[in-house]
């Protein structure tokens, strides 16, 4: 029999990540207006809101167990709070092209941690599409381009591969709760944990911040920041999680740094050269690589 594509769970794993891609790079704008624990902050709380109804208990789950809880708990706080924070410090150093290249690594990382704590056998095909991913990234690695400054920002790119880890971690940790918990409430809790997390520090920040100061514009930025990063990316992402092992979708998160570059170009006017479009094209050849059916297994 031929292998049942789950195109449904691809669209949305694409969709999240291409989402993810687009605020990493605007939050380079964002970093400008609002500290950035004011900001993690503010993120966490506009998302509360519009999850609220998200929270409660459907009739069909389960109560959730000591595991469960404890997961949803490193889920935010290794996906949600920890990543904000090196995300947001280390773009805020480097720039939105460079953040691309360095979490072009996360398919790579996403595979080694779910083979060491999910078990998974990892596919051929899919070690290839992780090869190309890998690949993507020497390539701009080694080249020298007209944001080279930038990219010679060592803390800046030290922060950007602790986001790596901790979003390779919540690809694994996430697999888990997919099969106890559902995607919308999963994306509600974790966002309350990142919200207490990350108050302290906020508050802190918003005591010596002058809101009057930021323009309009800044503040719609805001809530698109706050709705997709919560929202619309963690339900998408563990809607697709649930019907695809954890090392094949972490190839679709090539396409955060696609994105995030295609903002940088587009609207920061940073500079793109022949080596990144091939970086990224052997990326995009690893998504295609790695989810591309397989034949029908011959009938004896």
């Amino acid at each position: 029999m031929s292998e049942r594509v789950p195109w449904l769970a691809y669209l949305s794993l694409c969709a999240s990540m291409a989402l993810v891609g687009s605020y990493v790079g605007l939050s380079k704008v964002l970093v400008l207006v609002f500290p950035i624990f004011l900001l993690a902050w503010l993120r966490f709380g506009i998302a509360a809101l519009a999850m609220a109804g998200w929270v409660k208990r459907s009739a069909a789950e389960a109560p959730l167990g000591r595991h469960d809880r404890w997961l949803l708990f490193l889920e935010s706080f290794f996906g949600n709070f920890l990543f904000s924070i090196c995300m947001l410090f280390g773009v805020s150093l480097s720039s939105a092209l460079a953040a691309g290249v360095i979490m072009a690594g996360i398919p790579a990382a996403v595979a080694l941690l779910s083979r060491a704590f999910l078990k998974e056998r990892i596919a051929p095909r899919v070690l290839a599409g992780i090869g190309c991913a890998v690949g993507g990234i020497a390539l701009v690695s080694f080249t020298k381009n007209a944001d080279s400054a930038h990219h010679g920002s060592l803390l800046g790119n030290l922060l950007l591969l602790g986001a790596v880890t901790c979003e390779a971690s919540y690809v694994v940790i996430g697999k888990r709760l997919t099969a106890n918990v559902s995607p919308r409430r999963i994306s509600a809790l974790i966002n309350l944990w990142g919200l207490a997390l990350v108050t302290p520090l906020g508050l802190w920040q918003a005591l010596r911040f002058d809101f009057g100061a930021v323009a309009s514009g800044s503040w719609w930025l805001l809530a698109f920041y706050s709705i997709a990063a919560s929202m619309v990316t963690v339900w998408l992402w563990m809607t697709g999680l649930k019907h695809v092992p954890a090392s094949k979708a972490g190839i679709f998160t090539v396409l955060l740094p696609i994105s995030a570059a295609a903002v940088g170009v587009a609207l920061l006017g940073e500079h793109f050269d022949a080596a990144q479009a091939a970086a990224y094209g052997l990326a995009l050849a690893g998504v295609v690589l790695a989810t591309w059916p397989s034949r029908p297994a011959a009938v004896a």
